[in-house]
């Protein structure tokens, strides 16, 4: 919803407003489960992040249902016993880049960003460090982290429970570019 409404103040107010944003259309989060007896990952690259050059305020929304795995087996459990996508259709990130960066300066930092993960339909504070280089046409961002199933309360069944990891290791990647460019 926020997300929403930041893409339309940037329509609604000009191109002044919308200099200040880069947004990463397409961007790519993935995951993976290890445990001794399976490895589970998904991928999904239908994800977007707007990133606020002016305020360091960065979104991020994906469709859960999105993610894509080695076998529709896999896929389909994720989707109805785990994250129950149907009830549960979204999973975001919104928060504020804590360092002062210079966008007009190319070059790579270790940057932190305090906001609020939700997925599950459970908000839950976190920080996430990433890697954020600054190009002549955007910037990209890198940021490795981990999710306890618990603190989504993502239950996994007694049954399975060897199986998947308490504990899942998240990667992502956005390209961001300028708002107005359609790249």
């Amino acid at each position: 919803m926020k997300l929403r409404l930041l893409i339309v103040f940037c329509f609604l107010f000009g191109k002044a407003i919308a200099q200040d944003m880069l947004i990463a259309r397409n961007a790519q989060v993935s995951f993976f489960s290890e445990t001794p007896l399976e490895n589970i990952s998904g991928l999904n690259k239908n994800v977007t992040a707007i990133l606020n050059t002016k305020s360091n305020d960065i979104a991020v929304k994906m469709q859960v249902a999105q993610f894509e795995f080695p076998n529709k087996l896999m896929q389909e459990h994720f989707n109805e016993n785990y994250l129950e996508s149907d009830k549960y259709p979204v999973a975001s990130f919104t928060g504020k880049i804590q360092e002062k960066v210079d966008f007009g300066k190319e070059g790579t930092q270790t940057i932190t960003a305090k906001g609020m993960l939700n997925m599950h339909g459970v908000a839950k504070e976190r920080t996430l460090t990433g890697k954020l280089t600054i190009t002549k046409t955007g910037a990209t961002l890198a940021c490795d982290f981990t999710v306890p199933l618990t603190d989504h309360k993502i239950e996994i069944p007694k049954l399975v429970f060897e199986k998947i990891a308490e504990v899942i290791t998240v990667k992502a990647n956005y390209s961001f570019v300028h708002f107005e460019s359609k790249k």
